[in-house]
Parts: C-alpha cells; structure tokens; sequence
C-alpha cells in the first residue's frame, strides 16, 4: 500500500521522536495529543533537537526545515486521524487508554489505513477487536531514541494480515530501521525479554548490597560493552515506563515473579523516574547530564 500521512499519537519522548523520524524520512506526519501543552513541549524539543543536528554537521539546514514544515500538531484525534495511511500510537502504557483510542481510531481514520501500537508489553490483539478491521492491527514497536535506535519490532496477533505484517515491515525499512518480525505474541516480545533478564539481575545484585548502582553499570559498558548500564537506561527510558512495563507483564502472565522489584516501584511512588524528573538511580542537572 502507498503510505503518504502518518498520525502518530502521543507528544511524550517516543511520541515526538517517532513522529520526528518519518518526517526526516520524508512523511507528512501529524502528532497528536490530548494536552496541548505537551504538544508544544514536544515542538520545542524537537525544533532543538534538529538545530542541534544541524550544528553539528549531521544534517543540513535545507534538510531538517523540510522535515519541520512536514510536522503537524493537534489535540483533536478526529483531525489527525481522518486522512492517515498509518497510525502509530505512542500513548501511556494503559490498556484502557489504548483501548479507547482504537475504538474511536476504528470510526474515524480511513478504511484502508493501519493501525499500530508502539507498546513494548501489551500484545495488539488487546486492542484489534475495538477497530472493527483486527487484520490491520499489529504492533511497531520502537526504541527509547527511537531517533537513534535502529531496531523496530513489528508483532503480528492472530487475525493481523500478511499485507499489514508486510507493510509495516516496509515502512519501518524507509525510515532507516531495520525491522524485526515477531510472528505470535508473547509479553515484552524479543528485546525487552532479553533487557530485562539483564534489569532484573542487576537489581537483584543491588538489593543483595553485591555492588552498587554506579558500580553494576561500569561493568555492563566495560565488560559487556554496552553503551550505558541497566541503571542508566532505566533512568533514560524512565523509572515509570519500566515499571508499568512490569505491571503490565504481571497483568499478563500473573506470575509474582513478573511484579516490579521493590526498588524500582519505591522510585516510582515517590515520583523519581529518572532524567525526566532530575532524579531516579542518579540525580541530573537541567541539561539532563548526570551529577550523581
């Protein structure tokens, strides 16, 4: 199928950043959320995030004004939704919220458009029924910065239709990614499954008083050459989503085992959750650098 508008729904981090990343790849985009003033949070960041770019000789000037003048922003679902070919939703890990939007995505976006979920724990099978068309639903699910994360993973439920699996995989290839295929559902998929083995290990050696925080996170980058340790990631995609991510699987699975670990959910009820509140495993300054 010919995919021209993309409505990405949700102005958070992954939001704006996916939207940010099918206009460089040449796509009218329209980004849409129910809080304007997450709206023009999201226009700031992404304006910045682009002139830094072109500071830096990553991207010309010429480039990334085409980009900004294919971007959109709305709080009304209806207007965004009417002439998409694609729909990614990017909302709170709810499954009442994601629900809602894709009953009311079912009666208002066009026949022939798709209808993706960008959740990393909640299979699209949760939602497909709600659309009346569940042979073109299925997740996308893309990588906190997804501006720089290369991996997308597209998971097919049930009734998801070979055309539907074969134009999303598609898209995300246009958008400069490299797509991996989940052919059934299973809670946090392939990535996050193999994360969060690594997640929960290194909290388990923090809670034991194995070693500290800062100390698990030098051996993740200098032994297993990762770019930044678990704690630091947590931290980056924030304390919350990981923990809802949890929540979530456990919903899924009801196995204890599944339940955030203690530590991270105190982090969580007292609001820390990581770079976006200055505080979560470390402590951050107003640029997001790291002070302890």
């Amino acid at each position: 199928m010919q995919i021209n508008k993309i409505l990405v729904i949700g102005a958070g981090a992954m939001g704006s950043q996916i939207g940010m990343v099918c206009a460089l790849a040449g796509y009218q985009v329209t980004i849409q959320d129910v809080a304007a003033d997450m709206l023009a949070m999201a226009r700031k960041q992404l304006t910045d995030r682009i002139d830094s770019s072109v500071a830096k000789g990553r991207r010309s000037r010429q480039d990334a004004n085409a980009a900004l003048a294919r971007l959109t922003f709305t709080t009304s679902l209806h207007a965004g939704a009417a002439d998409t070919d694609f729909v990614i939703e990017a909302a709170t890990e709810k499954l009442e919220v994601k629900r809602g939007i894709f009953a009311a995505l079912g009666q208002v976006a066009p026949a022939h458009a798709i209808l993706a979920t960008n959740s990393s724990t909640l299979g699209s099978s949760k939602v497909a029924d709600e659309t009346g068309r569940p042979e073109r639903v299925c997740n996308m699910h893309f990588f906190n910065p997804a501006l720089v994360m290369k991996c997308v993973e597209v998971v097919r439920h049930g009734k998801t239709s070979q055309d539907t699996v074969d134009a999303t995989m598609e898209l995300a290839r246009s958008l400069g990614k490299s797509p991996v295929l989940i052919n059934r559902e299973i809670p946090g998929f392939v990535a996050n499954r193999l994360m969060g083995a690594l997640r929960d290990e290194a909290l388990r050696l923090y809670a034991d008083g194995t070693a500290s925080v800062a100390d698990i996170d030098t051996a993740a980058r200098t032994a297993l050459g990762h770019p930044m340790g678990p704690f630091e990631l947590m931290d980056l995609v924030g304390l919350d989503v990981s923990y809802l991510i949890r929540q979530a699987t456990f919903e899924e699975t009801q196995d204890p085992a599944d339940l955030p670990h203690p530590a991270l959910k105190e982090l969580y009820e007292q609001g820390n959750y990581g770079r976006k509140t200055a505080h979560g495993w470390y402590r951050y300054d107003e640029s997001g650098a790291k002070v302890q």
